[in-house]
């Protein structure tokens, strides 16, 4: 059946089902799909339709009714990690690492604005004309972005990055290669001792992945934090877990709630440690001011080094408030600890590239102590690069947490 002659069918065959619906209580998905079925019966009785045709439009209308329409076979896909919507006709996808154009192509728009406000819906969002860009999240944990025109000149933008279906621990890094036993081991000693640590990456890099690997070292008799734009940290061995995620505006502008509301407040709830998703703005300062009075913490941020890590939470500081720059690398350096680099390899591997210590600030500049650097050796004869993350031989120089913790002592 050609996609014209299909479109137009699902569409009429939709406003069956909805014409037929007891539109007086909520039906079950069940009941739904007997009423597709019966509706697609009755125009089979007077319209030669393949099976093959009637199955598959059975799915489709139950999907764009209840479920996220075409993108539900993309989500139901464990091999597919990302999802791009470039307006009702183009949609993308990655898959093992590699970008394509689908087969997939929404009715209409009103049909793609539909499965919008029915993600925006699901986590108490807001997105239309007056706001036109939102992050979500769905009900599994994936990661969603919505741009709407006029500030998307193609249509409405949807890009959804999946979370796995299994949770990722440190031994599924180890066996995938993204770091070393003896790295894990050594981040495993700073987690537990309570170092502040910060991951550091590119888009797509599994920064949050990562830090949600961390997690799983943090002692567990202490009062976690976590403060997120949308919740997606997956802490699951913390009995005393607080998690708390930002509120947007209302529709007149008022009743923010904002990464720095929820820092502020995080520090009156005693907390052992504090864990921000990730931090992109002014948020910075409260951040650190609140590692700088005695809580431990972990977060996340996007660049391309621990060098331009360290000068990005600069230029953030620097945005919300007038500091003297010398007493924000002061603030830096006291706060953080660790900077843990990851990367995207050529071969779309992820990987650990580097674990740096994050030094005193001396004479206004941040050295850092390089301990752990990614070494590349080549590539095989499937295209994909060998090496290994390696110990550079420099001692850790802060040593007193792993010294009040208790932990081994191989790492001084």
């Amino acid at each position: 059946m050609e996609w014209d002659e299909w479109k137009k069918l699902q569409l009429c065959l939709t406003e069956g089902v909805i014409r037929a619906a007891d539109v007086s209580r909520e039906l079950t998905d069940e009941e739904l799909l007997l009423v597709i079925e019966l509706t697609i019966r009755e125009y089979w009785a007077e319209n030669y339709l393949a099976v093959s045709d009637r199955q598959g439009l059975k799915q489709a209308i139950f999907n764009g009714l209840r479920k996220m329409d075409v993108l539900q076979e993309l989500l139901e896909d464990s091999a597919v990690t990302e999802i791009m919507v470039n307006g009702p006709d183009a949609v993308f996808a990655e898959k093992d690492g590699r970008l394509y154009r689908t087969e997939f192509r929404f009715v209409n728009g009103q049909r793609l604005r539909d499965v919008i406000q029915r993600i925006a819906a699901g986590v108490n969002r807001v997105v239309n004309d007056a706001n036109p860009i939102v992050d979500a999240r769905l009900k599994d944990g994936s990661r969603v972005n919505i741009v709407l025109p006029p500030v998307a000149l193609n249509g409405p933008i949807v890009t959804i990055r999946k979370f796995p279906e299994e949770r990722i621990t440190m031994e599924k890094l180890l066996e995938i290669g993204s770091i070393t036993s003896e790295a894990a081991d050594f981040l495993k000693s700073l987690v537990r001792a309570g170092y502040n640590i910060f991951v550091s990456g590119g888009t797509g890099a599994g920064k949050t992945t990562f830090l949600n690997v961390l997690s799983d070292y943090i002692p567990e008799n202490e009062r976690i934090v976590t403060i997120e734009d949308s919740a997606e940290l997956q802490i699951h061995n913390i009995p005393n877990l607080v998690r708390m995620e930002v509120r947007n505006s209302n529709v007149e502008g008022e009743h923010e709630v904002s990464i720095r509301d929820l820092i502020k407040t995080s520090l009156r709830m005693r907390p052992s440690r504090i864990i921000v998703g990730e931090v992109r703005d002014a948020a910075s300062i409260d951040m650190l001011q609140g590692l700088n009075t005695g809580h431990n913490g972990m977060s996340t941020g996007h660049a391309n080094s621990p060098a331009d890590m360290l000068s990005r939470l600069e230029t953030m500081v620097l945005l919300g408030e007038e500091i003297p720059l010398v007493a924000v690398r002061k603030q830096i350096a006291s706060a953080i600890d660790i900077i843990i680099q990851l990367g995207r390899l050529r071969d779309r591997t992820r990987k650990v590239l580097s674990i740096v210590e994050v030094r005193d600030c001396v004479a206004g500049e941040i050295p850092i102590n390089p301990l752990f650097e990614f070494c590349e050796e080549g590539e095989d004869e499937n295209g994909k690069i060998r090496g290994s993350l390696r110990r550079t031989g420099n001692p850790l120089c802060n040593v007193q947490k792993l010294l009040a913790a208790g932990e081994k002592a191989a790492w001084l």
